[in-house]
């Protein structure tokens, strides 16, 4: 339900920030749970995405209007849809202030807006994506180009980029890489192709388990590696792109580097009226305990997703396992029993090494592996790729966000 009459003032039960994978997912788990439940979703977006399947889309394996859908279709119908976006939040008298004026009051808040891209934080970057090679596997908009222009490439430099980490799946910038260096291989002109993947950080990936296996399709597509290499500018029509670069002795050097396809995965941050709130942690994310997901100083307010100021990777994986903790732990809380569900930071990156095998990274806090099936996880598979490619899309849309709980299986609290 849309609603469109209320009054400047409105007083809710249990209200969501955030109508992504988290929001979503969380209410129709909820739902399942208690029917009856009052709950109202925030969220100013007319259409929802499957966010995963962009870096398929800029490998030309999927149609990126498959990975969109009208909000009105995947929101759940016993909820209430407020179409406005948060400018503030004041947890001390549990209110939050909207972009129309209006306020809502609320017995419990769910925390899951996502995070945000910072396209702006690089000089340029805005007025050259989409056209001059510049690309982002990030931006609906814009990953069909990436598929466009890698195959337009027959020769050149390529950069593929990496920044600081926080970001939403972490494995996602050398997807781009792997898939884009797959095809020139079989079109056999990645010999004339540079490939170059400069990362702000000093590992290929977080989890070190992962690191070989990896690191042979890095040496299979001779691409080289520049770590400590964060992009900062950007100028399209000149082709050239700088990046801050840190030596052994943490200098930093501006240095400038051409190219014919740039591949630009932006800085992300939490939103301001997150980062500006009491809710925030010193990093400007929103606070909880790694574990419950509980805020630490507002035992009323949980969140999930990306927003959360947790080590796990930011993955809608890690959203899949998160939504049954919350809801459970919110229904404990609301009739005063002890928290009962405990999250082990699970997370999962399928990393797509060549267009029909993935590397199924599944971690956990610490980069402890927790993988969901017993093979090797370090070993690309075809029917990981199946996993990536086909099940899990249909998964999304056909279960998460309709509170289905498949392969979410959590430890309790002790």
């Amino acid at each position: 339900m849309n609603d469109q009459h209320w009054g400047p003032s409105i007083s809710a039960d249990i209200v969501v920030i955030g109508g992504g994978t988290a929001g979503i997912g969380f209410v129709a788990s909820l739902l399942k749970r208690d029917p009856g439940l009052k709950i109202t979703v925030i969220e100013p977006s007319t259409l929802h995405y499957y966010q995963p399947a962009w870096t398929l889309v800029g490998g030309g394996a999927y149609d990126a209007k498959d990975t969109a859908r009208p909000m009105n279709k995947v929101m759940p119908r016993q909820a209430t849809w407020i179409q406005a976006a948060v400018t503030g939040i004041d947890p001390d008298q549990r209110r939050l202030t909207l972009n129309d004026q209006r306020t809502i009051t609320y017995q419990n808040l769910i925390v899951c807006p996502g995070l945000r891209l910072a396209w702006e934080k690089i000089e340029g970057l805005q007025d050259s994506l989409g056209q001059h090679g510049v690309t982002s596997n990030y931006s609906y908009q814009h990953a069909q180009y990436t598929w466009d222009q890698v195959q337009k490439l027959g020769g050149g430099k390529a950069l593929f980029t990496q920044p600081p980490i926080p970001i939403k799946c972490a494995g996602a910038p050398q997807k781009a890489l792997y898939l884009s260096c797959d095809h020139w291989l079989k079109r056999n002109v990645l010999s004339q192709v540079d490939v170059e993947f400069n990362l702000a950080g000093a590992a290929l990936f977080g989890v070190p388990t992962f690191v070989p296996p990896l690191m042979k399709y890095i040496e299979k597509y001779n691409a080289r590696l520049a770590f400590n290499s964060n992009l900062v500018k950007v100028d399209g029509p000149a082709k050239t792109a700088w990046f801050d670069v840190k030596d052994a002795d943490g200098n930093v050097t501006r240095q400038a580097k051409t190219f014919d396809l740039l591949h630009v995965v932006p800085p992300q941050v939490s939103p301001d009226f997150i980062a500006q709130s009491p809710l925030a942690d010193a990093a400007g994310w929103c606070e909880v305990n790694p574990h419950t997901l509980q805020h630490p100083r507002y035992p009323e307010v949980f969140a999930l997703g990306d927003i959360c100021g947790t080590t796990n990777a930011k993955t809608a994986a890690a959203v899949r396992k998160q939504v049954v903790v919350v809801a459970e732990n919110l229904l404990a809380l609301r009739k005063e029993l002890a928290l009962p569900l405990k999250y082990d930071g699970y997370g999962s990156c399928p990393l797509t090494v060549e267009k029909g095998k993935v590397i199924l990274a599944e971690f956990g806090y610490g980069g402890k592996l927790l993988p969901t099936f017993p093979l090797d996880p370090t070993v690309p598979r075809r029917s990981a790729w199946w996993l990536k490619a086909t099940l899990l899309p249909w998964f999304y849309w056909n279960g998460m966000l309709k509170g289905r709980e498949w392969l979410t299986r959590l430890s309790r609290v002790d």
